[in-house]
């Protein structure tokens, strides 16, 4: 049996709420993402962690270009929608109003903002796959504040 005394400080890591976009045309998908952290300054960074295994993962790692939308306060419906998952070439953005960036990757347009990412490099951690992106590009979209994520135990979402 092993010292779990770590679970429950470990799951009041605050974290934000993000929908990761990527992809483009009918192969676009969205997921939800809460493991967002900034990275650096110059250039502008972030990580996002994707749990290994999923295709969402495989597309960053051949450096496809993908778009956090920033879930604000109040905006569960983004939970709701995305919180599920799609398979592979699922229809991700039914009934959901939609910009694009340049490089065609989804934007949610009612999200409270968005950051355009371009994938860097990548390491495992545990179950894990932890990518580092360059911010190229973001908007924000509202004023509201950010939704924030904290569990109950650090062993699981």
């Amino acid at each position: 049996m092993s010292d779990k005394s770590y679970d429950a400080p470990l799951g009041r890591i605050a974290s934000g709420i993000y929908i990761l976009t990527i992809g483009v045309g009918e192969k676009a998908t969205g997921m939800l993402a809460s493991w967002v952290m900034q990275a650096g300054f110059e250039p502008p960074m972030v990580s996002v962690a994707v749990k290994q295994g999923r295709y969402v993962a495989e597309w960053l790692e051949a450096g496809q270009p993908f778009v956090l939308n920033i879930v604000g306060e109040g905006q569960s419906q983004f939970l709701k929608h995305f919180g599920k998952g799609f398979e592979v070439g699922e229809a991700a953005f039914t009934g959901l109003k939609l910009d694009r960036c340049p490089r065609g990757v989804p934007i949610l347009a009612d999200s409270l903002g968005h950051l355009q990412c371009e994938p860097q490099s990548h390491v495992d951690s545990g179950d894990h796959r932890i990518f580092l992106a360059r911010v190229v590009r973001g908007a924000m979209h509202g004023e509201n504040s950010p939704m924030v994520h904290v569990r109950k135990s650090g062993s699981r979402y």
